[in-house]
């Protein structure tokens, strides 16, 4: 199992997510008060969350309408919610800010991780997006390797199948890819190096998959076969998510109650995504 987790991670490259998380942004404001350009930097940059060096960085990539030395193109455009945005443009929602980072994430998803690491207001909404979504390919997967017969169709994993020795190898993998994508998002340092001990936790916990994945199953109310395969799956990387995401915002991961109860209700969920992915493929292999 080891050798196939060591040829898993070949396909990882974390040098990647450093550079695609560490770009810089240049986002335009436009107000018409100073109150309104205060509110928007505040919000971006708000000085109880960041250090002070931080937040003279993140400052810096935010531009005034009309001040000068600004950027010839953007990233992203602001405008205050009392001006009809240009096309391309969002708005900023005094009163509810939360809906302007919806709005972004939404039509500019792939700027989710600069904008995690740089602008506080978005690093929660991401990392729970990775979150999930790391969760949901690994209950895909562990469906796909019990349907041989329709893995050619699949094109939402982000790695070929057949290139994996066994299912812990990949679901191992890309929960370390999780966690490159949860530092980067979270301002932390990125890397093999950097996130060791992360990476040992998770390559430990791979020996113990199979074992506690039966012992589960076999209690699960839900029956037996791919659903409850799939939502192990998915509630064993979604936990580990959760401890990763408070690990990087506090200094300290899930305590083991806390790692159970979260597991009982990420299971719940993963039965639900489960029962959801497999009639999609039952749909496409139909089709």
């Amino acid at each position: 199992m080891l050798r196939g987790i060591k040829e898993a991670l070949a396909n990882l490259r974390p040098h990647e997510v450093r550079e695609t998380a560490q770009r810089r942004l240049e986002i335009g404001l436009v107000a018409t008060t100073a109150a309104g350009y205060t509110a928007m930097e505040k919000f971006l940059a708000p000085p109880g969350e960041i250090s002070r060096e931080r937040r003279a960085i993140v400052l810096s990539m935010l531009h005034r309408a009309g001040d000068p030395g600004i950027p010839d193109r953007f990233d992203l455009v602001l405008y205050d919610q009392q001006l009809a945005p240009a096309e391309n443009a969002f708005t900023f929602y005094s009163y509810d800010p939360q809906r302007t980072v919806r709005e972004i994430l939404a039509a500019r998803n792939e700027l989710g991780l600069p904008l995690a690491r740089h602008f506080f207001p978005f690093r929660r909404p991401v990392v729970n997006e990775v979150m999930f979504a790391v969760s949901r390919e690994n209950a895909l997967f562990s469906l796909a390797t019990a349907l041989p017969n329709i893995v050619p169709n699949l094109i939402e994993l982000p790695w070929a199948i057949g290139e994996f020795a066994s299912d812990t190898a990949f679901l191992t993998m890309n929960q370390i890819r999780m966690a490159f994508l949860i530092a980067a998002a979270s301002d932390s340092e990125i890397g093999y190096r950097e996130q060791k001990a992360e990476i040992a936790s998770i390559v430990t916990g791979a020996f113990g998959f199979r074992a506690i994945a039966r012992e589960l199953i076999g209690k699960i109310p839900f029956g037996g076969g791919l659903i409850p395969k799939a939502a192990v799956a998915f509630a064993g990387t979604y936990v580990i998510g959760l401890s990763l995401e408070r690990y990087h915002r506090v200094g300290y991961g899930l305590t083991a109650e806390e790692r159970r109860q979260e597991y009982d209700k990420a299971l719940r969920h993963g039965r639900t995504i489960a029962e959801v992915l497999l009639a999609g493929m039952k749909k496409v292999d139909a089709a």
